[in-house]
């Protein structure tokens, strides 16, 4: 019985075929676009026919990166891909991984060949860009002195900082001779020493580019000792010039802005500073003023003049106190002696004599309170309210008084 094969096996077999095939794995096809259209989902599905033939074609959203133009109905290209077999229809097509203009395919393939060259030779490598100067007094030019990219640059220029100088190479960017043009300006600016370089131009097709994806163009670039900014095209356009470059702008106005800083931010930022930087040193003065004001007050608290007044202060006190404390005694010792001489007074002889008592003393001067101090024949005195008198005792007797006393009593006396 024959063999008998399912639409599925045959397909895959057929599709093993082309994946077998070397030459069908990598192969440029070239013909005019025709039925193109590009999916939401990010493909873009077309056809590529010539006067005898059309393929079907497909380039899908993660091979789109080698493109840099939208396909269009007519465009003659040249496609880079693979042609292999979609099992479910039964229909091969092409694979597309890169395409370019038709014509161009060989200034691509050398445009390849110096990039990768200069890679390899670390001339793209982070660790040689040098810094762009935040502020800038000087901005070399190299362009065409007619073009949009000049006018482009000038404007934003004047607009963001009127007060850099701005000094243009009229350089011849597009044609024969246009890149040894380009490297003649760079080396001339980076003689004047202008702070940075700006080298571009307005966009175009790969052709028009080419001066910038030349070897002496990126040399000269590299070697410069100036930072220089790429400023080549429109943001799709990339040439060997901008890897080079210390900076990539995606266009000359762009890069007028990253190489020129606007004066009215720095004058806001100045501004802000001298505000920040007198509010600091007014509060620093104040801190200080605050720490004086507390050394000072301590210094007259331990200040010699300070321990005098309040010695003195305290001397002052202890006098009023002890004035106080004499007073009061004074007062005290005044009235006990108030108090003792009423008591003294009542016992004072003088008082007596006035209230018709009297005082007799001997002859010796002592006071007589017995009759046996005394005796017959003796002279005595008497003292009496108004005076003394005179007299000799003639006799004495004792008398018992009524309280039951015995006293001494003088009889006569002369």
């Amino acid at each position: 019985m024959r063999n008998v094969y399912t639409v599925r096996q045959v397909n895959s077999y057929i599709k093993n075929m082309f994946t077998q095939d070397f030459m069908l794995n990598r192969i440029y096809v070239k013909g005019e676009i025709s039925n193109c259209k590009y999916h939401t989902s990010g493909h873009i599905y077309f056809s590529l026919k010539d006067e005898s033939g059309t393929i079907a074609c497909v380039m899908f959203a993660g091979s789109r990166s080698g493109l840099s133009f939208r396909l269009q109905e007519g465009q003659q290209v040249i496609v880079l891909g693979s042609v292999s077999v979609y099992e479910r229809d039964g229909k091969y097509q092409l694979y597309a991984r890169e395409i370019v203009r038709d014509g161009l395919g060989a200034l691509y393939e050398k445009y390849e060949a110096l990039k990768k060259e200069l890679e390899e030779m670390g001339m793209f490598s982070e660790e040689y860009k040098q810094p762009i100067p935040r502020f800038v007094k000087t901005v070399g030019i190299v362009t065409a002195p007619t073009g949009a990219a000049v006018r482009d640059i000038i404007n934003i220029s004047q607009r963001r900082n009127p007060y850099v100088q701005l000094i243009l190479y009229p350089a011849q960017v597009q044609g024969e001779g246009a890149a040894q043009s380009i490297v003649r300006g760079i080396r001339a600016l980076e003689e004047k020493k202008v702070d940075v370089i700006i080298v571009g131009r307005g966009g175009g097709s790969i052709e028009d580019l080419w001066a910038f994806n030349e070897e002496i163009t990126a040399r000269a670039i590299f070697e410069c000792s100036v930072p220089v900014i790429s400023a080549v095209g429109h943001e799709t356009d990339t040439t060997i010039a901008d890897y080079v470059a210390d900076l990539r702008a995606p266009t000359p106005s762009a890069a007028a802005e990253l190489a020129v800083y606007d004066y009215r931010d720095a004058l806001e930022r100045i501004a802000a500073y001298r505000d920040t930087l007198r509010r600091m040193v007014l509060q620093k003065a104040a801190d200080r003023r605050n720490t004086l004001e507390r050394l000072a007050l301590r210094l007259r608290y331990t200040h010699p003049r300070q321990k005098l007044n309040e010695n003195r202060q305290y001397a002052a006190d202890l006098e009023n106190r002890l004035r106080t404390l004499m007073g009061q005694r004074l007062e005290k010792e005044r009235h006990r002696l108030a108090i003792a001489a009423e008591r003294m007074k009542g016992l004072s002889p003088l008082d007596k004599l006035s209230q018709g008592f009297s005082y007799s003393r001997d002859a010796e001067g002592k006071n007589i309170r017995s009759i046996g101090q005394t005796g017959p024949g003796e002279q005595i005195e008497v003292f009496v309210s108004d005076g003394v008198i005179s007299a000799e005792v003639v006799s004495v007797q004792r008398i018992a008084y009524p309280d039951g006393t015995e006293r001494n009593g003088s009889e006569n006396a002369r």
